[in-house]
């Protein structure tokens, strides 16, 4: 998809969202951003909720990562989110809160790279809904690249995904 065709979709979701009278997306603080986490897919996991819901994530090296201008969720996304919803809603976290932080690597504008970050975690926040775990739990924000690391595909890889920290 070409970085046009993202933008066309992303403000028509970004706009379906408004209308639909959602929360805005806040934007993450220090407080928010993991210090240590296990990436899966696209998605960064707190080690807390790694240990506290013996989550089975896979070898980061060989987990796909999301391409470029990509939000979709991948098949590793998918497993991860689901042990993730079971343990928040049924298992020993029930009742708990998450936050979902989407990130960009640092190549587009500042503020496509905090759209493309809101739409990464609206993708994952949408999964979660649907397995059960209640939009009022769940808050979405956006750090887009301020924090991305890298410096070439590989490591840009690393960059473009959606931390789930569990909120304090």
């Amino acid at each position: 998809m070409s970085r046009t065709s993202l933008s066309i979709v992303l403000a028509v979701t970004l706009a379906a969202a408004a209308g639909c009278a959602k929360k805005p997306a806040l934007h993450a603080t220090a407080e928010t951003t993991a210090t240590s986490a296990r990436l899966a897919g696209h998605l960064s996991v707190d080690d807390e909720l790694v240990r506290l819901c013996n989550l089975h994530i896979g070898n980061v090296d060989e987990a796909p990562k999301s391409d470029f201008d990509e939000a979709a969720l991948l098949p590793a996304d998918r497993n991860v989110l689901a042990q993730i919803a079971k343990c928040v809603t049924t298992g020993p976290l029930k009742g708990r809160k998450l936050s979902l932080v989407g990130r960009a690597d640092p190549r587009g504008e500042t503020e496509y790279n905090m759209a493309l970050g809101e739409h990464r975690a609206g993708a994952v926040g949408d999964y979660l809904s649907m397995l059960g775990v209640a939009e009022e739990r769940v808050t979405k924000t956006s750090r887009g690249e301020p924090d991305a690391e890298g410096d070439g595909e590989e490591t840009w890889r690393r960059d473009r995904r959606v931390d789930v920290l569990l909120q304090q």
